[in-house]
């Protein structure tokens, strides 16, 4: 009897370390919780849309001299309008104490069609100007609220040109022959503020929709008056000074949306 408890102590002893050994291969392994990723805004892309805008004006008449000299008093005029539109830009995304940040630059290009009917000051001449295209070049800073919403402000350096200004005078609803008068085309410079959104689109990779409010300024501007027979000089110009508003809303397409992963902190 001792005998056998001998040799069934002596089995356990030599059994029980590669019992142990068996169990601890068999332990499921601990993994590292899984890092939360959100593609980033990191590149460039292309839009295009349209929207709605409205220019105002202050006109003033002088006789050119010399000396010259203020001849009215100012007065105002403005156009209403729709225009469609086309950008292209890159952004870089960086993080800014518990922000997400975006900063960017791009350039785009208005084909307008914003029109309003002016008077030239105290007189009886009346035409149509329209603001016809414009284009900037500027740069924006916003901040992620969602991977996938972007809030920014944007200013920048911009452009417009209106088409020339055919002015009529008028006796009741008849043109006096003869009494015609225009501005030539012009082109305006200034500068412009604005802010908007961007938000990616679920159903397709890189597609977004971005809305902005755009202020534009531009400098004022002396446009000399001519005859419309002859193309001379009346002797006369208005200094006028312009600024716009408008909305705008487009697709965006992103190149790399979804290439170039980074942690995300939100």
């Amino acid at each position: 009897m001792k005998k056998m408890v001998l040799a069934l102590t002596a089995v356990a002893a030599f059994s029980a370390p590669a019992l142990a050994a068996d169990m601890r291969a068999k332990a499921p392994m601990m993994r590292a919780a899984p890092v939360a990723y959100a593609p980033s805004w990191t590149g460039c892309y292309v839009a295009g849309g349209w929207g709605y805008g409205m220019w105002n004006q202050e006109n003033t008449a002088y006789d050119d001299g010399p000396p010259r000299v203020q001849a009215t008093p100012t007065a105002t005029a403005g156009g209403r309008g729709h225009f469609g539109t086309v950008q292209g830009g890159c952004d870089y995304q960086f993080a800014l104490g518990g922000w997400n940040m975006v900063v960017g630059a791009f350039g785009d290009y208005d084909f307008a069609d914003i029109k309003g009917q002016v008077n030239l000051p105290t007189s009886t001449l009346y035409g149509t100007e329209k603001l016809s295209s414009r284009w900037a070049v500027g740069g924006r800073i916003g901040a992620l609220v969602t991977p996938q919403l972007l809030t920014y402000v944007a200013g920048g350096y911009t452009e417009a040109k209106f088409d020339r200004t055919n002015f009529e005078a008028f006796n009741g609803p008849v043109v006096i022959p003869g009494a015609g008068i225009y501005i030539d085309a012009t082109t305006h410079k200034g500068w412009f503020i604005g802010s908007g959104a961007e938000y990616a689109l679920g159903f397709m990779p890189g597609l977004f929709w971005k809305t902005e409010y755009r202020y534009s300024q531009f400098d004022r501007q002396s446009n000399p008056l001519r005859v419309t027979a002859t193309n001379a000089l009346t002797g006369d110009s208005i200094d006028s000074e312009k600024w716009t508003h408008a909305v705008r809303t487009q697709l965006v397409y992103r190149f790399n949306w979804g290439g170039g992963a980074v942690v995300a902190k939100y």
